[in-house]
């Protein structure tokens, strides 16, 4: 709630009085049992599952779009770039998975910088050999499965949270 007072001519706001510090909020750790029950009722969503639906969607996908045109290379480089998106993710996910990616603070920090740097880098190789690779490759077909992989990301997320389920109650 600011007022406008004029002064020589220009508005200017004024300082409200109204407004009041910082209030300090009482901050009480969690007990262990807390901290237990708040894991169990966040959903788990398993990057494997992530990366599985990835590839099911390609595949589906994939498989319409070859049906719909008639061409085995549309298939072929839809299949391509959906596989520049999932196989360095899985590298990713793998190298996060390690068990010397979490032994303290530092190496997981370090960690998940060398193995996204690592994940780009093969992203981009794939793309580079992309012509290569595949035969009568389709540039658009590539990059609309590159695309349409990489928001199954956000698909799985949603799919992934369950509601949380209650234990049993013993009133009727």
């Amino acid at each position: 709630m600011t007022k406008t007072q004029a002064t020589s001519g220009s508005k200017q706001p004024a300082i409200s009085q109204d407004i009041e510090g910082p209030e300090e909020v009482d901050i009480q750790p969690w007990s262990a049992e807390q901290v237990q029950a708040w894991r169990q009722n966040q959903p788990q969503l398993s990057v494997w599952r992530v990366l599985v639906a990835q590839v099911l969607v390609a595949v589906l996908f994939a498989t319409a779009v070859a049906l719909w045109f008639a061409s085995g290379s549309l298939w072929l480089s839809w299949m391509y770039g959906a596989m520049t998106v999932v196989l360095p993710a899985a590298l990713f996910a793998r190298g996060l998975t390690s068990r010397t990616a979490s032994v303290n603070a530092m190496s997981a920090a370090l960690g998940l910088m060398v193995w996204q740097g690592v994940k780009w880098m093969v992203s981009v190789m794939f793309l580079v050999l992309a012509p290569r690779m595949v035969p009568e490759l389709s540039w658009p077909a590539m990059l609309a499965g590159l695309i349409v992989t990489m928001k199954v990301y956000w698909l799985a997320l949603v799919w992934g949270k369950s509601a949380p389920t209650a234990p049993p109650s013993t009133t009727l």
